[in-house]
């Protein structure tokens, strides 16, 4: 295979990759041009050297001449003396029309075959002039070509080295981003965990500071307890025994029979003082008997009934003794003793 058949194999063998576009010969013009004026030229050369080979030379014809001298007055004869004999004329050489006529065709006929010759050249000169022309159009045409397929290539790698470096970023970002999401979580672990220590270390503090108020509530409920007893038995000596408040029913008392609504009067003013935080298993009922004084202040308050959690027993006694003085009955007057009963989910 030849140098220049090389690229127009490479060529067809892209041709399915790049269609083939023809490529505008350069220098047409001109070519036709010179070849128009090289066929003139040489059929002016043909015609003048036809005419000439074919013309028939003209004779020549020559003529000799001897000077006479002049002749003197005549004398005596002398004895004649030899002439000597002229040279007789050289011949004249009279062309051969029909040998001439055939060297002068030979002389055209070699001239044709000369020219056919320089023509064939030229055309052959001119027909390899266009197929370099045409193979170096191919072959730049094939390097374009070979050009943009590299230069895709490249492109095509640089993409994927693009994508490959954005999915080793945003698989970076991902990891990151799960780190500090884990991160994120053990801090909030850590931080409930610490805010569930504090919590139950408040709800220590808080049962704790509850409990001891609650005790020294107690105290000073009992020492308030003991006072009114004391006050009680001394205004019963005053009323020298006089209405005895020792029934156990919710509507008798010093003051009167309790309206029907009173106790339920009383369960409203005693339930906001009632602290308990603990769940229980259905709705135990807890009864209270309380002794009040007339102007409804509390003479005592014990467990009649218990719900059966000492918690909530416990609780509604402290209600009722932090609720002191319970209000009057629409008489004005509070009942000596009642019962009233409590349950934590009404």
């Amino acid at each position: 295979m030849s140098p220049g058949t090389l690229p127009l194999a490479f060529a067809m063998k892209n041709a399915d990759s790049y269609p083939y576009q023809p490529v505008k010969e350069r220098g047409t013009l001109r070519s036709f041009l010179l070849a128009l004026f090289m066929h003139l030229l040489l059929g002016i050369v043909l015609y003048y050297g036809v005419n000439w080979q074919i013309s028939t030379p003209a004779g020549v014809e020559a003529e000799l001449w001897e000077e006479v001298p002049d002749t003197p007055a005549p004398e005596p004869t002398p004895r004649p003396q030899p002439q000597p004999t002229p040279a007789p004329p050289a011949p004249v050489a009279k062309p051969k029309p029909e040998e001439d006529a055939d060297i002068a065709l030979e002389r055209q006929k070699r001239r044709e075959a000369e020219a056919r010759e320089a023509a064939r050249k030229q055309a052959e000169l001119k027909a390899r002039q266009e197929r370099e022309e045409r193979e170096a159009a191919e072959r730049r045409e094939a390097q374009r070509k070979e050009e943009q397929r590299k230069e895709a290539q490249r492109k095509e790698a640089q993409r994927k080295e693009e994508q490959r470096k954005e999915e080793q970023r945003k698989e970076a970002q991902r990891k990151e981003d799960q780190q500090r999401a884990e991160e994120q979580k053990r801090r909030e672990q850590a931080e409930r965990k610490e805010e569930q220590a504090k919590k139950a270390k408040a709800d220590a503090e808080a049962k704790a500071k509850a409990k001891a108020d609650a005790d020294a509530k107690a105290k000073r409920e009992a020492a308030a307890n003991a006072q009114r007893q004391a006050e009680l038995a001394r205004l019963k000596a005053l009323a020298g025994g006089s209405g005895s408040g020792g029934g156990t029913s919710e509507n008798a008392g010093s003051g009167g029979r309790a309206s029907p609504g009173y106790a339920d009067k009383v369960r409203r003013r005693v339930k906001p003082n009632i602290v308990f935080t603990e769940d229980v298993q259905g709705n135990p009922t807890a009864v209270v008997s309380v002794s009040l004084a007339p102007d409804g202040s509390l003479l005592s308050a014990r467990l009649s009934k218990s719900s059966g959690n000492s918690a909530w027993d416990n609780a509604v006694l402290r209600a009722v003794e932090r609720s002191d003085p319970l209000p009057r009955d629409d008489n004005g007057k509070a009942p000596s003793s009642f019962t009233i009963t409590f349950r934590p989910k009404d």
